[in-house]
């Protein structure tokens, strides 16, 4: 059961971490599309967010302070998929597209506040001996 739970956490915190080094590593494409949103200061967005995204997937994959990261990664989802993945204000044949992944996000982010699936616990609390 460790290894895996272990092998869960790695591919969850992981998946966040690689989200937040794309955000840095392709910032220009995804500052214009967040202008295109009407994000303020749209640079300056799509580096928090990456930071914070690498801050709360490192946490989660690491195990270090892991309710804090997983606030981390909620605090992104809750921001940017109702600016981002506002598929109810779309009118083009692409609505679909961006409801899935507006969907997929909340399905995601759903799974962030109990990682382990017992009553909450983050990141092996309860494979450590605490509740």
């Amino acid at each position: 059961m460790k290894a895996a739970f272990l092998l869960g956490r790695l591919g969850f915190g992981g998946f966040f971490l690689y989200s937040g080094i794309h955000h840095f590593l392709d910032h220009k494409a995804l500052s214009e599309y967040a202008a295109s949103k009407k994000v303020p200061m749209p640079d300056v967005a799509v580096m928090a967010t990456g930071a914070a995204l690498i801050g709360g997937g490192a946490s989660i994959l690491l195990g270090i302070k892991p309710r804090l990261g997983a606030l981390a990664v909620l605090g992104f989802q809750a921001g940017v998929s109702p600016v981002m993945h506002d598929f109810w204000t779309r009118k083009e044949p692409s609505q679909r597209q961006a409801e899935m992944v507006f969907q997929q996000k909340y399905g995601v982010a759903g799974r962030v506040p109990g990682t382990d699936g017992d009553r909450g616990a983050v990141a092996g609390q309860r494979a450590r001996g605490s509740t």
